[in-house]
């Protein structure tokens, strides 16, 4: 398989914190931008013209578990995302859970960080609830349809990252899953991140499992997410020019 990391520029920055590494929770940084857990509820006063509001939702994934310096991936694309105007990211996640559960949930939380005067947007990290607890791939892509679609409904734009593999083990079962979420993204002209295909068989993925010994990615693991997601149509998907 093509390593489509291979002509890319290094991503050892998107593995570390700190200035240059990644941003704390609830931290401001350069550019305006908030990056802001469940307790979040949007700006106090009157709204910036042109604010974005992006809610995060998914699984430990969108957490960052596992990962030391507690970044995870969303942190380390918010720090290497150059907005041009104001924006809050709001992480929503529920530990384990399934695609249903998510479609269940999602709106009534969203929707008290959304504002009819602001930009809103949804990313939607989709995790390994719903093969650990039996639910077909067929079903979560239709849980996928019916959040796609609620958020068109609204006037969302929404943004899906797809499921990485796990250190050892269903393999074949998550390409199904990434498969069919990615068939369902593309027939509604929604950019889907395929995190399953190129990491796979990444060394450094698979290292970074088996020199820790825990279900979850470490820094390598969530820098490698991140630069999949930073160069799979973000800056396009949010209208700003990626950093030079």
């Amino acid at each position: 398989m093509t390593d489509q990391f291979a002509a890319a520029p290094r991503t050892e920055a998107l593995l570390g914190g700190g200035a240059a590494g990644g941003v704390v929770p609830g931290a401001t940084v350069p550019g305006g931008v908030v990056s802001g857990g469940a307790t979040g509820g949007g700006a106090t006063g009157g709204v910036p013209k042109g604010e974005k509001r992006i809610v995060v939702i998914g699984d430990e994934l969108v957490a960052g578990a596992g990962d030391p310096r507690a970044l995870g991936w969303v942190d380390r694309v918010l720090t290497r995302t150059p907005f041009d105007q104001d924006a809050i990211t709001f992480t929503l996640a529920a530990p384990s859970e399934t695609t249903g559960a998510l479609a269940d949930r999602w709106w009534g939380e969203a929707a008290r960080r959304f504002s009819p005067d602001t930009d809103n947007r949804l990313v939607i990290g989709l995790g390994w609830g719903d093969l650990a607890s039996g639910v077909s791939y067929h079903r979560a892509r239709l849980n996928l349809v019916k959040i796609m679609d609620q958020a068109s409904e609204k006037g969302i734009k929404t943004f899906v990252i797809g499921p990485p593999p796990m250190p050892k083990d269903y393999t074949q079962q998550i390409a199904d899953y990434s498969r069919a979420y990615s068939e369902v993204v593309a027939r509604r002209s929604v950019p889907y991140v395929d995190t399953f295909t190129p990491l796979v068989t990444h060394e450094q993925w698979v290292a970074d499992f088996a020199s820790r010994g825990q279900r979850w990615p470490g820094q390598t693991g969530y820098g490698l997410m991140a630069w999949l997601v930073l160069h799979s149509g973000w800056y396009d998907w949010l209208g700003v020019l990626p950093p030079e």
